[in-house]
Formats: structure tokens, sequence, C-alpha cells
């Protein structure tokens, strides 16, 4: 992601910067899995109107450099999966699990030789039918726990142990769109009512609002909470080009509007392993990786990012690897690209 090749004398020689995948589909869910044994390995998710989807499991050979999708381990998908993630289990202690959301939450088991479902759960008790769900969370610090965010206002948190709901508590006032872990016991949501709110599953009867977007009734998107200083978090607007930077101390005041894309931001990921920086892409089709180290100090004109890299179409995903640290992915139109940085 560095703008010239001299950055990286020797490293450009050893090995490329950039990876390319061609699906046969456009791309929108995708993420990368995080186990040590499974490097440069994602799970894609189509985009196609119809109900039958496709997900594959993509990886690359780091000796020859070819990046391609195992057959046996792409499968039908009902609907488009708004989100795909592996289980957070770096030291492989667990079954290789895959979950996506959509219709319902579905959890599959990844095995050698195909991908298995193991289990389809749906949020609502009093019917066989579900409210579309727009994104997940899965807890790193404690993996059977999964949160759900819904176009019914709802969040659910899962015991995917169990295959039942832990808690689903009334979120907002409109649609979920995004979830997101803190802690343990921490989530926070954006929603199409404009706020971030908070919740701490100790007492589930509060939410604490964080932030409401300045222009009454426009949706925030997407929801990032910093992996190394949980005190931060960003978020983005609807058809908006800059992207938040919220300090929950702080409630309702940005402590940074990152302001330098040229079109609408569709994904943001902060470092996994830095608690300053943050990668922002978007409809400009540019990925932008920020340092706010200086965030606190007033900067004239605003923040510039420290590295931009163009794509060949408006990038609609975006996800750091965080085994990897080095490495981000992003979607764009059929293309699965990931990008050293």
């Amino acid at each position: 992601m560095a703008n010239d090749q001299d950055s990286y004398p020797l490293e450009s020689q050893k090995r490329s910067e950039i990876y390319t995948y061609e699906a046969s589909w456009q791309i929108y869910g995708m993420n990368w899995s995080v186990r040590k044994d499974k490097r440069f390995r994602l799970g894609i998710g189509s985009f196609l109107e119809e109900y039958k989807n496709k997900v594959e499991i993509v990886q690359l050979d780091e000796k020859t450099g070819d990046f391609k999708a195992d057959p046996q381990l792409s499968f039908e998908h009902p609907y488009p999966p708004t989100k795909i993630m592996f289980v957070p289990d770096k030291e492989c202690q667990k079954p290789d699990l895959l979950a996506t959301t959509g219709d319902f939450l579905r959890i599959w088991q990844v095995h050698d030789d195909k991908v298995e479902l193991k289990s389809v759960m749906n949020n609502n008790r009093n019917s066989e039918y579900c409210a579309p769900l727009t994104s997940f969370d899965w807890n790193e610090l404690e993996p059977k726990r999964i949160g759900t965010s819904s176009i019914d206002t709802t969040c659910t948190i899962w015991d995917i142990e169990k295959e039942a709901v832990d808690t689903q508590l009334i979120a907002h006032d409109k649609e979920v769109y995004d979830i997101a872990w803190g802690g343990v016991g921490v989530f926070a949501s954006v929603s199409a009512d404009g706020s971030v709110r908070v919740f701490d599953l100790r007492d589930k009867e509060h939410s604490t609002i964080i932030y409401e977007s300045s222009q009454p009734d426009t949706p925030l998107l997407r929801l990032g909470w910093n992996k190394q200083d949980p005190r931060y978090m960003a978020t983005i607007l609807m058809d908006s080009s800059k992207v938040v930077v919220l300090d929950i101390r702080f409630p309702t005041i940005p402590v940074a509007e990152l302001q330098r894309h040229q079109a609408s931001v569709n994904a943001i990921a902060w470092a996994p392993h830095s608690s300053c920086h943050i990668c922002t892409a978007g409809d400009d089709s540019q990925a932008l990786i920020w340092d706010l180290s200086t965030m606190n100090q007033p900067v004239d004109g605003g923040l510039d990012p420290i590295l931009a890299y163009t794509a060949g179409a408006e990038i609609n995903q975006l996800q750091w690897s965080s085994t990897q640290t080095d490495w981000v992915a992003i979607a764009f139109s059929s293309k699965l690209q990931i990008l050293r940085v």
C-alpha cells in the first residue's frame, strides 16, 4: 500500500505487495481466517439479487503466489451474506467454524474436503421467519457468543454452543445496521435512527448514547471498535464521505472527523495491532490508512492519510487481518485484493 515500491526494496523482490482473486460474481461479504495454521485464507460471499448465493473459501499459496478457491469448500447460501466471520480462534483449539448472516444466523463447519451447515438460528421465537440480519460480531473473549443486528430494531446475543438466544434487546428506534463487541459483556450498535449506543449485558435495561448524527435522522451504517484501546470507536454515515472517530469518555462530540474521501465511505477497519491506525474505504475507489496518534492536537485543515491505495472500482468491503497484521483485504466488483501495508 506504499505509494511507491522504493519503501520496500527487499520485500518487493521477494513477494508481491498485492494479490488479486477474481470471483465469478460481485463480492460483498468478506473476511480473514484467524487461525495460525491457515495463513492468507479468506471467506467471500456473493451479492446476487436472487435467493441462491455463494460462499467461497480462497487461499493464497505463498510459494507460487496463486490465489484460488477450493471448489470443495464452496457452498450455496440463501440470499447474499451480509457478513462473514471465522471463529476467533488463533490457537486452533476449536473446530474450524465460519458464521454468516442474511435471513438467519448460520454456523458452518469447515472440513478439509467440505463445508457442513451446523446450525441455523432464528431470533424470532414466534415465527419460522426472521427479520433480515444486517450484521454480526463474534466475541473474541468469549467465542461461544455472537451478537447479531436486525432491521427489526433488535440486537440478539446468541450462545452458539447451546444454539439458543442468550439475550435479545430492542436496541434502537429504527433498523440496526451494525454491532461490535468492546469486551466480554459490552457491545455497541448503530442504526437508521442516527445513534451509536453502548450496552452492558449486566444492565440490560439501559444503554448509553455515545453519538447522534449531526444531520437528524441520517442513518449510521458501520461501527468499528478499536481493539487495542476500547475508548475509541469509529462510525460512518449514510451517503457521507466522512468518518467519525469517537472517544466514549466524551460522548456526543467526535474526537476526529476524517474527511479526505471524495465519495461515500463504505467500510472501516481498525488496525488489530495498533491503537492509533485505522483504514477506511469507499465509493471513490480509495483505501486510506490514517495515523490517529495526533488526533488530540488540532491539525489545520484536518488530518491527512499516511497511505493511499486506489482500486479498480468502488470498494464495498474492507478487513484488516488480525493474524498477519501487515495485510488488509478489500473487495470491489468481483475482485478480492489483499494489500501489504
